[in-house]
């Protein structure tokens, strides 16, 4: 595992934009101890305890940006909710890559691209996980939250997931590049639940209000709104 692992710092995804030109391709920068997370729609991702995951992949595909790469955080999810499998959970995706476990947020991914001088230096998906909590550790920010110990019953050895993780990812990485969403788009439908459900997505400063009715070839979400006409969202956050 290509890897730098960090003491204590602030943000693992701020902390690998700062130092992107010197990180190399397919490298994961981690900590446990990170005291300023953040995830998407500028929320923040607590520090729950040194026994959890806090982590960026560093990626540096192409000098210019690609339209699969929107979907590298779908990717990762999969990743996640594949090895979660592994320890005896359901989890379950909220769109775009959030994972639950019965219906709390175990996990999150954030994806930002680094670009200078009109190049695209790199893309960092930076991602959380509720490894070894207790109870009275997890706060709930925008909903109800758990931890992959608790819902098995048993601790979980941190470095062993992380490398499972990076092993994982990099496996199909390539072949994911080439061929897109369209690699995934069963396994991840057979996680998503939001389908056939109403559900309001938050797009910057608007809310969509409408039945999710299917996840598209590039992995965008189509819904039906309240006026019966079809909306197909690149980007948003289910609420």
């Amino acid at each position: 595992m290509k890897s730098l692992y960090l003491d204590i710092v602030d943000s693992t995804n701020k902390w690998a934009k700062e130092h992107i030109l010197e990180i190399e391709d397919k490298t994961l920068v981690y900590t446990f101890n990170q005291t300023d997370g953040r995830g998407r729609l500028k929320r923040k991702w607590l520090n729950t305890g040194t026994d959890n995951i806090y982590a960026s992949l560093v990626l540096k595909p192409s000098a210019v940006m690609k339209e699969v790469y929107s979907n590298l955080t779908q990717y990762l999810c999969i990743v996640l909710a594949e090895i979660m499998e592994e320890y005896g959970t359901l989890p379950e995706i909220k769109w775009p890559n959030d994972i639950k476990i019965n219906d709390k947020k175990v996990s999150g991914i954030l994806a930002e691209g680094v670009i200078s001088d009109n190049e695209l230096k790199g893309i960092i998906l930076g991602f959380g996980v509720n490894l070894n909590t207790n109870k009275e550790n997890l706060v709930s920010i925008d909903q109800p939250a758990t931890a992959l110990n608790i819902e098995v019953g048993k601790e979980i050895d941190k470095n062993e997931f992380l490398k499972k993780v990076y092993d994982r990812f990099c496996l199909m990485y390539d072949e994911f590049i080439e061929r897109g969403f369209s690699l995934i788009r069963d396994d991840y439908i057979r996680r998503a639940n939001f389908l056939n459900k109403n559900v309001s997505v938050k797009v910057f400063d608007k809310t969509v209000d409408g039945l999710a009715v299917e996840i598209t070839e590039n992995g965008a979400l189509k819904i039906i709104d309240k006026n019966n006409k079809e909306q197909i969202l690149l980007i948003g956050d289910i609420l």
